[in-house]
């Protein structure tokens, strides 16, 4: 699997939302949605404040693959779950990024039902090449 740049990680994680449009079994990409993303070492993630029921997350479960834009990267992305990496280090990501947010918004992302939904988004090595 590839890795982000410097540079892509630092414009992707840097906004509060990235743009995330998800695979369809046709290979057409699905509407984009606007989600929140954090940055934890060299990788990104995302979580569905909404749970496995959001029709993003629904259709992430097809293919595993997704289209995501921010700060004018746009970029083919693996979705993998985040299995490996602690949830309470994820939290802490998204606490200290969004912390002018309110407590129960910052619960929402946090909890246990968006906390099941941890993607890692992983540059989809196809698109790098084409770049």
């Amino acid at each position: 699997m590839s890795a982000w740049t410097p540079e892509e990680l630092a414009a992707i994680a840097s906004p509060d939302e990235l743009e995330i449009a998800t695979r369809r079994r046709d290979g057409t990409l699905r509407d984009p949605v606007t989600i929140w993303t954090v940055r934890h070492g060299d990788d990104l993630y995302v979580r569905s404040v909404n749970g496995p029921t959001a029709a993003w997350y629904r259709g992430a479960q097809t293919l595993r693959e997704a289209r995501i834009a921010a700060s004018g990267v746009e970029q083919d992305v693996n979705l993998v779950d985040a299995d490996h990496t602690p949830d309470d280090q994820i939290d802490a990501e998204y606490r200290t990024k969004y912390r002018r947010y309110s407590e129960n918004t910052l619960r929402r992302i946090t909890g246990p039902e968006a906390r099941s939904t941890t993607l890692k988004l992983v540059p989809d090595s196809a698109d790098q090449r084409r770049r």
